[in-house]
């Protein structure tokens, strides 16, 4: 019979595995989510979380702790006697009390080939270090972070341009096919589990500020994967001299490599090709400040950002 099932996301990549969940059946007896968080520039409002979203759309009863630490926490979460907490995305550390509150356990997607890139940022972690594949895997959860035994894999490409957006796009679907795989097997007794390898563990860590900003002085793949890998968001960027009132500060959404060499910075041709410390990388899509993505070739109407110009 179909499982009784807590459900644990937040972010946009979560919601497929809830819908996926719910039309194979499975009774969602409860959506833990992230709590509202302040919208807009003044912070005067609160938006709810994409799942938080979903589920009431859906019906479903939805639960926004801002711990999980406190004893009547964890008790409302034993009281639902689940057969499993499936976690997709959540945010929150979970306890060993919620770990094993429930009557199988709790169930992981998690979007790397583990143990590589445990932690936060998975996907970009993946292109910015020009792997040229990821997966989906289903891990049962244990204490530490995405160390548990993992009980479904399956293996995604990444395309010599793939950006984070497309790839989180194509996992957050390949997750969701995933997970009810899982659960079908869960609820016939099969799901097997083997240990993570001892070997080969790297952490994807949250991406800082301060690692967005484009450095031309390094080869032209790092440069390209690091824009890739950080598009759309929070996106690499670079000043540019475009405006009467000096610099301005660009988005770069999309890139390819190209040919040629210069001074890291200059800008080779009238179809923004830039150098690099070695090679060259074509901007293929941009975003000015306030504006929306565009077309390299758009984006140059009306700049005077052509062959020779540097970009700092």
């Amino acid at each position: 019979m179909p499982l009784r099932l807590v459900f644990m996301g937040t972010p946009e990549f979560s919601v497929p595995t809830l819908t996926a969940l719910c039309d194979a059946g499975h009774e969602i007896t409860a959506v833990y989510t992230q709590p509202p968080r302040p919208a807009g520039r003044r912070g005067l409002s609160l938006r709810r979380s994409p799942v938080h979203e979903a589920a009431e759309a859906a019906g479903l009863p939805v639960r926004t702790p801002q711990s999980l630490k406190g004893e009547d926490e964890q008790r409302a979460f034993a009281a639902l006697h689940a057969d499993a907490a499936v976690v997709v995305a959540y945010g929150l550390l979970l306890p060993r009390a919620v770990l094993e509150g429930t009557r199988l356990g709790a169930y992981n997607g998690h979007a790397s080939l583990l143990p590589r890139w445990r932690g936060a940022a998975p996907i970009q972690r993946a292109i910015m270090a020009g792997d040229r594949e990821t997966g989906m895997m289903i891990m049962k959860m244990d204490e530490g972070l995405d160390t548990g035994p993992i009980a479904m894999t399956e293996r995604v490409a990444i395309g010599p341009d793939m950006t984070a957006g497309a790839l989180h796009d194509v996992l957050m679907q390949v997750g969701a096919r995933l997970m009810v795989a899982a659960m079908a097997q869960l609820e016939a007794g099969r799901l097997t589990l083997k240990p993570q390898p001892a070997e080969g563990a790297t952490y994807a860590r949250k991406i800082g500020k301060e690692e967005t900003r484009v450095d031309w002085s390094r080869p032209a793949q790092a440069v390209h994967n690091h824009i890739r890998g950080l598009s759309p968001s929070p996106g690499a960027w670079c000043e540019m001299p475009i405006s009467s009132h000096g610099l301005e500060r660009v988005k770069l959404l999309r890139s390819t490599l190209a040919t040629g060499s210069g001074a890291p910075g200059e800008v080779l041709d009238d179809g923004l090709a830039v150098a690099c410390g070695e090679g060259a990388v074509r901007l293929v899509e941009v975003q000015r400040a306030g504006g929306k993505p565009v077309a390299a070739q758009d984006f140059l109407h009306g700049t005077r950002l052509g062959r020779g110009a540097r970009l700092p």
